[in-house]
């Protein structure tokens, strides 16, 4: 019965990942300004957000061997102890088997013995060969896991000696990734100070997420996340919110940003590559490159509430992926052409953006 139920949802988050990738699509074609120099930052920052991820997964790989090593290690070492004490069991059983033979009748005649001690000394001999047999049994089975133990700590080594030379590989790409990306940000920076368009591009990059925004609320009218845990609803969570991640917060809810445009969202400021944590349980319903706001993620909580987090190093979730409260979902960074580092975070209710600094609490 439960793989008939994981047949539908796993079609129903094919639908979706579709629906969303070709509404990524459509809102490329509309724009009529794809040759500026900006948009060249797409490519380079994908591929640093998906570097990022593969390495965050092989480190998780890295410490699961680690760990997996160190408990082999320890069974090693535990087993290596019980064959020594088999082994020294086994030389005392032998011992005293040599020193109490089995009775031969005619030397017992001979020397004058009580015959009635015979079956008494047959029984013992019987006694510490059975035991001599039984503790070799187990020490021969001891050697036998003592080898697979270490032909299993071998593979590990072997493991993870290819997944450390991967990091490294991984990490040379991510270092000539952002050296490209530096090259692609210092021919923003001289456009946008010689472009008298300015204004116009950030008015575009709003519509451009307005319009993001409308495709996703259409889109998700079919496809409402289940309750959260525990059915609690996102509009019961006001005020008990926390910030998605620690830093500076430079940046208001309706700032002006000049030419009568302003901020739709606030901007923290924080180190590069700051783990960003969904503010409560959703659903991921866009994760991808958009101009303007860099590697950008949202978060659907039901309710018709969304949560957009912007300008990203690394995205670490794809659309489709559930995700609960304080979950990392991506890394803090600059991306989409913004020269602080830190995180654009937005809120929107039905499509309408509002302050989300009246639903967290500010320590």
């Amino acid at each position: 019965m439960g793989g008939a139920q994981a047949q539908p949802r796993e079609e129903e988050l094919a639908r979706l990942r579709a629906r969303i990738d070709a509404l990524a699509e459509k809102l490329q074609e509309k724009e009529g300004s794809r040759r500026e120099a900006r948009d060249a930052l797409r490519d380079s920052e994908r591929a640093i957000s998906q570097a990022n991820r593969r390495l965050a997964a092989l480190q998780a790989e890295e410490r699961s061997l680690r760990a997996s090593a160190a408990r082999i290690g320890e069974r090693r070492r535990e087993t290596q102890r019980r064959l020594t004490a088999q082994r020294a069991t086994l030389e005392r059983m032998l011992v005293a088997r040599a020193a109490s033979p089995a009775p031969e009748t005619l030397r017992v005649a001979l020397s004058g013995d009580d015959p009635a001690a015979i079956p008494r000394q047959l029984r013992y001999a019987g006694y510490v060969s059975q035991a001599a047999a039984a503790q070799l049994a187990a020490y021969r089975s001891g050697l036998g896991e003592l080898d697979r133990l270490g032909r299993e700590a071998e593979e590990r080594r072997d493991r993870l000696r290819a997944v450390e030379q991967e990091m490294r590989a991984d990490r040379a790409k991510l270092l000539s990734e952002r050296r490209a990306r530096k090259v692609v940000l210092e021919r923003v920076a001289l456009e946008v100070r010689s472009s008298r368009r300015e204004m116009q591009v950030l008015r575009a990059d709003e519509a451009r997420m307005a319009r993001l925004v409308e495709e996703i609320g259409r889109v998700r009218v079919e496809a409402e996340p289940e309750p959260a845990a525990g059915g609690v609803r996102f509009s019961s969570l006001r005020g008990k919110l926390r910030l998605p991640v620690r830093g500076e917060l430079t940046g208001r809810f309706g700032a002006p940003r000049g030419a009568g445009i302003e901020a739709k969202g606030v901007f923290i400021r924080a180190p590069e590559g700051r783990p960003v944590k969904a503010i409560a349980a959703g659903q991921v319903v866009f994760a991808d490159w958009m101009r303007g706001f860099g590697n950008l993620l949202i978060v659907d909580h039901g309710e018709a509430y969304l949560s957009i987090y912007a300008n990203n190093e690394s995205l670490l979730k794809q659309v489709g992926e559930n995700v609960t409260a304080g979950e990392s979902v991506a890394t803090t960074g600059s991306s989409g052409g913004n020269e602080e580092t830190g995180l654009y975070f937005e809120m929107r209710h039905l499509g309408r953006a509002f302050d989300p600094l009246r639903w967290v609490r500010l320590k």
